[in-house]
């Protein structure tokens, strides 16, 4: 991992550069696929199963025998977790329900907003060397609660045309009933276009590799919304001299393993809690069965020197991580004065895997800044607000001369007569 000590604040914005990847040159075959789906529909993602998942599908939907044998596929112990995690996001997230409630402005003029869930939303959930199963319950659990009708799911199917059953199981026990053995471009373009087995949704939600990024990024230029824009994972761990440099390398490591874009940073106020996680990142490395890829994400990784805690928090707020975690003593004080990051994580028995499992918070964050400017998946993400107003006689009244004087300034006539005509008439 890169050393640095004790830089200048000038030097701070080239410091906390990220892996970037450029998505924009993928658009060419996003398109393709995209046409190619919304004119074919299910014989195009079939197609595309094919050549890119390497597996000749029948059914694209994943059948009721799937789901019920799922369960027996995997552990006592692991369908135990997964239930137990599910309990406690449920929990958090049931308690971020709007409560709207009826305002009067001036006499006579009520406004008031209600919380509806997008009626159709689909769930992407990445298979492969990591099956994201968390991410099922991430989604789907505040999706059910929101009220969304419709929660598609897609997945890729492995060679013998299955999807992984601990995502099936977590799907199952999130109530997601609709899932298809699809991966990549062709399940986020199938979702954004619709076929005769998919259908098409209203937003899109789920992390995914550069391609999926990339079809996420298309479809929402005029088809789909969906939940943030992405890149890759990280974590900043801020640290004083008394942190444990076993406890903070194998955060850092952590977050190495999810992908070789993946970037893990330290910042510290003690060279010599800087230099002891250095050879613990080093130990611990050797025995992750990941080691390839979280040797090459510790390659855009640093450790970071600089002289207090404020400075920290400072050089955090720039960077706006995706996961924070403080290992302070201080961490109550200090946390009031984070205001940009994902997630964050607060004190030494506080790792970011809780997050990414089991604690109730949701994983699915802003990468690369962006948190700057959003917020992580909430049950807000899967709701719209609609605003409602009730004026009476005396409440147009009341407005009406304001709503006149201001219409006729804009230029605005018709919008003014739409006023005067009520308040003249004997109605």
């Amino acid at each position: 991992m890169e050393k640095i000590y004790y830089p200048n604040r000038k030097e701070w914005k080239d410091i906390l550069s990220r892996p970037t990847i450029d998505v924009t040159t993928l658009y060419n075959v996003v398109s393709e696929v995209a046409e190619k789906i919304e004119k074919e529909g299910d014989s195009a993602v079939r197609e595309y199963e094919e050549r890119f998942d390497k597996v000749k599908l029948g059914s694209l939907a994943v059948s009721k025998e799937e789901m019920d044998e799922a369960g027996s596929l995997i552990s006592s112990e692991l369908k135990e977790s997964i239930v137990a995690a599910y309990n406690n996001i449920k929990k958090f997230h049931e308690a971020q329900k709007f409560q709207g409630k009826k305002i009067e402005t001036m006499p006579g003029v009520e406004c008031w907003q209600k919380s509806v869930g997008i009626e159709k939303v689909g769930l992407y959930i990445p298979g492969g060397s990591a099956p994201l199963f968390s991410t099922v319950l991430m989604l789907a659990i505040p999706a059910k609660i929101a009220g969304c009708k419709e929660i598609v799911l897609c997945s890729p199917p492995n060679r013998e045309g299955k999807i992984n059953p601990a995502i099936l199981f977590a799907a199952h026990t999130a109530g997601v009933d609709k899932i298809f053995k699809i991966g990549g471009i062709q399940a986020i373009t199938a979702m954004a276009y619709g076929t005769e087995s998919v259908p098409q949704v209203y937003k899109i939600f789920g992390p995914g590799n550069q391609y999926v990024m990339a079809a996420k990024q298309f479809v929402s230029l005029n088809k789909v919304a969906i939940d943030m824009p992405a890149g890759p994972s990280e974590v900043e761990v801020l640290a004083d001299e008394n942190a444990n440099p076993v406890f903070i390398a194998s955060d850092l490591l952590s977050q190495a393993e999810h992908g070789p874009d993946s970037q893990a940073i330290l910042v510290t106020t003690s060279e010599e809690l800087l230099l002891k996680v250095e050879k613990e990142v080093e130990r611990q490395l050797a025995l992750l069965p990941r080691i390839d890829i979280a040797t090459k994400s510790i390659k855009n990784s640093k450790l970071i020197l600089i002289k207090d805690m404020d400075e920290a928090i400072e050089m955090s707020n720039m960077y706006a991580p995706e996961h924070l975690i403080m290992h302070v003593e201080r961490w109550e004080e200090l946390s009031d004065k984070v205001v940009n990051a994902g997630s964050v994580f607060l004190g030494q028995y506080s790792p970011e895997s809780a997050g990414d499992y089991a604690s109730g918070t949701n994983h699915t964050l802003p990468t690369n800044g962006y948190a700057k400017a959003y917020s992580g998946v909430s049950l807000d993400s899967f709701i719209k607000k609609i605003t409602f107003q009730h004026i009476s006689r005396q409440g147009i009244e009341n407005i009406g001369g304001i709503i006149q004087v201001m219409a006729e300034n804009e230029q605005l006539f018709a919008h003014k007569n739409a006023v005067t005509v009520r308040l003249e008439s004997k109605e």
